[in-house]
């Protein structure tokens, strides 16, 4: 890569992030449903053509926050310790998120994550364009679980759909635990038994092929 053409990808970079730090300011000062492209185009000073080439959707530029993550469950599988089994490598790494409080797990009570994850799971538009994330995650997991191989392409993309969806649904429960009111501390304990429960039910299902 010469000089220049990183120079360009860093300002690509440099401007994506802003569309994305801008979006969710606005969402979240105004309502999601509220701020329109345009809105988001004009206070970084570019056009909606120009911020289309960056997202496609509106939704995108609230998920890019999440982005980081897409393929996680894949990258801990394919980097498991020698011996490690799959779900047990998957098992530790989301017992270890939640002692972290990491926000994709739904446990983290900073007011921005709270707000943000309020907008994320309360705005129908989001939740559908999460699933596209999803699938997208279930095709890495599934490649990372078939090179385990410890099953065949099937088995590996009903079980990584399995995994995803679990991670899911674990930090909606997570989410709701502390929109209800409950103090992150006794939400924490119950969420590491949520997390242990929804695991041993993966592997009795997924133990033949990866355990």
């Amino acid at each position: 890569m010469t000089d220049e053409t990183g120079l360009r990808e860093r300002k690509k970079q440099r401007t994506r992030q802003a569309l994305s730090d801008t979006a969710i300011e606005l969402f979240l000062k105004h309502g999601f449903d509220q701020v329109s492209v345009a809105d988001v185009a004009a206070a970084v000073e570019v056009s909606k053509p120009t911020l289309f080439r960056y997202f496609p959707a509106k939704e995108d530029l609230a998920l890019h926050r999440i982005a980081d993550h897409q393929g996680e469950a894949a990258r801990v599988v394919a980097g498991r310790a020698a011996g490690q089994s799959p779900l047990g490598a998957l098992r530790a790494h989301y017992h270890a998120r939640l002692d972290a409080h990491d926000p994709i797990t739904g446990l983290n009570d900073h007011p921005v994550v709270r707000a943000f994850n309020d907008m994320l799971y309360g705005t129908p538009s989001l939740l559908a364009r999460l699933v596209r994330y999803a699938e997208r995650d279930e095709e890495l997991l599934a490649g990372a679980l078939l090179e385990t191989g410890r099953g065949d392409a099937l088995t590996a993309g009903l079980a990584a759909a399995q995994i995803i969806t679990v991670h899911h649904r674990l930090a909606q429960e997570n989410w709701q635990k502390l929109a209800s009111g409950r103090a992150i501390g006794d939400a924490l304990v119950e969420a590491h038994a949520d997390a242990d429960r929804a695991f041993d039910l993966l592997g009795a299902g997924l133990g033949v092929s990866f355990p």
